[in-house]
């Protein structure tokens, strides 16, 4: 049976190997989901290692977008280039993110990570 031309559900797109192509910001979320505990990342470190360096600002669209994911994707993670919580009015709560982090031993103090330069992370 022929699709419809206003069926609006989205196939997955495959490549020529037969593996699913993934969108930007399933790219991201994996990246995400690698931080390991107690450290973070920028969401221009991100971007850069997805090939994608201007493009920091979607990656912090994709965090926005990150808190109903399975597996989840530890956004809390994922702070602007000079450490700052620029992502935290986007949490069910103002003080959620930096809650988060602190339950993993990261400190932070107005709103910007202490420490930030030794518990970056860079995805490689």
């Amino acid at each position: 049976m022929a699709a419809s031309k206003n069926n609006k559900e989205k196939l997955p797109t495959l490549l020529p190997s037969g593996n699913r192509e993934y969108s930007f910001f399933e790219q991201v979320f994996e990246v995400a989901r690698q931080i390991p505990m107690g450290r973070v990342t920028t969401y221009g470190a991100i971007a850069e290692y997805l090939g994608a360096k201007k493009s920091a600002r979607m990656v912090g669209w994709a965090m926005n977008a990150a808190h109903d994911q399975t597996p989840p994707v530890p956004a809390q993670r994922v702070v602007n280039r000079n450490g700052m919580l620029s992502g935290k009015a986007h949490f069910s709560t103002p003080t959620l993110m930096q809650e988060l982090l602190e339950k993993e031993g990261i400190t932070v103090q107005n709103d910007t990570v202490v420490d930030f330069e030794k518990i970056l992370w860079k995805p490689e």
